[in-house]
């Protein structure tokens, strides 16, 4: 049954008393919201798990910060995030979201949910002809011969 506060879940006291020690110890909100829900605790308007959002705006209204900002997106130095490639280019990064999401520049999303390009000049050069207009789509997925359409940079 979905309510709209943490306090009238059943067990949101003990909910929230948990969440802020392991604030407190320092863990990310992504991870107490994982441990919660492995113990049975969820969000007010999420019935299968706790969300992070939740964790986060519990901890915030409980005055506690983060202390050292997590990179969530690791990668080899042979790739750039789409914030990396933004900067070499001088684009705005929301120009590639907005590319991949209407689909004119076709990139495998990684499972961390982070969008890695090759660091290397063709690609680099090929996004900087797709801002330019110079192509129209530009197709960066790895090959993967079992589905048709794949094609590689």
């Amino acid at each position: 049954m979905k309510v709209n506060s943490v306090a009238k879940l059943t067990r949101g006291e003990e909910m929230r008393a948990r969440l802020l020690d392991l604030a407190i110890a320092g863990m990310p909100d992504d991870e107490i919201a994982a441990v919660l829900t492995q113990e049975g605790h969820r969000s007010p308007n999420c019935a299968e798990k706790v969300l992070p959002i939740t964790v986060q705006r519990i901890r915030l209204g409980a005055g506690i910060r983060i202390t050292t900002q997590r990179n969530r997106w690791t990668h080899k130095a042979t790739s750039l995030s789409a914030t990396q490639l933004a900067a070499r280019l001088n684009i705005p990064v929301n120009w590639i979201y907005v590319q991949i999401r209407q689909k004119r520049l076709l990139i495998d999303r990684q499972p961390t949910g982070a969008y890695l390009f090759q660091n290397s000049p063709s690609v680099i050069n090929a996004v900087r002809d797709l801002r330019n207009h110079t192509i129209r789509h530009l197709d960066l997925r790895i090959i993967q011969p079992q589905q048709e359409g794949y094609q590689h940079v």
